[in-house]
């Protein structure tokens, strides 16, 4: 049984009614509250492990707290907003969130999403991760060279050795584009011909597949069209 406690911020209520229900039943404690300035004052004075944040909110925004808890806590929060434009997405990871979840959520994906958050909070001692060169942590992906494992969102996903190669160089340069041609030399080490598009296209969309949860909206290996591939940073 789970002990952590997660703080449910969202001026409508039957929200936060509906998604504390969703926590305990995971036995998870819940704490509420219904604006930025009241999310600040239980945040001062309570222990929370997690926050789900709502964006538009009355007195002090989401963002806008958002900004203030981060000058003091490094406890994982989880933007959960009906704003889906890409922008408010960029803003809220920049000023601190560590994921975004659309409304309307689906409870299962939520519940992955707050379990993963909440076990590699635990795993770095409820504070910021100690740099370890055998594993590069991006979002919720983890890389384990040492293993040659990846994980995602706190579970084990295989890769065949090529696409672990690929994925590899992608999350050693987070946010550089490499062209098809520049992923074909570095992994499969020969001069690239003809045809090598196709080749790393096929194993960036299997890759998609395994790592990615909505292969239509991909959140890690993005296409920069008529370049090439990147892996977004988080």
């Amino acid at each position: 049984m789970a002990e952590e406690t997660i703080l449910v911020v969202d001026d409508n209520k039957e929200i936060v009614y509906s998604i504390g229900e969703l926590l305990k039943y995971e036995g998870y404690q819940v704490m509420s509250a219904y604006d930025g300035m009241q999310a600040l004052n239980v945040l001062e004075q309570n222990k929370i492990d997690l926050i789900l944040l709502d964006v538009m909110m009355p007195r002090l925004n989401g963002l806008s707290t958002l900004m203030k808890l981060r000058e003091k806590h490094r406890i994982p929060v989880i933007i959960l907003s009906a704003k889906t434009e890409e922008s408010d997405k960029v803003s809220g990871l920049i000023m601190g969130a560590d994921d975004y979840v659309e409304k309307p959520y689906n409870p299962a994906e939520l519940m992955a999403r707050v379990k993963a958050h909440l076990r590699r909070y635990r795993a770095w001692g409820g504070g910021v991760p100690q740099q370890d060169e055998d594993r590069i942590v991006n979002g919720g992906l983890i890389l384990d060279k040492k293993q040659r494992l990846i994980e995602v969102e706190g579970e084990e996903v295989r890769l065949t050795a090529t696409e672990y190669k690929i994925l590899e160089l992608l999350m050693e340069h987070p946010g550089q584009v490499f062209s098809a041609e520049q992923i074909y030399e570095n992994v499969w080490q020969e001069t690239a011909t003809y045809g090598v598009e196709n080749t790393v296209m096929v194993h960036i969309r299997h890759i998609r597949e395994k790592i990615e949860i909505d292969t239509k909206k991909p959140r890690y290996v993005k296409v920069v069209w008529g370049i090439g591939y990147k892996m977004e940073k988080y």
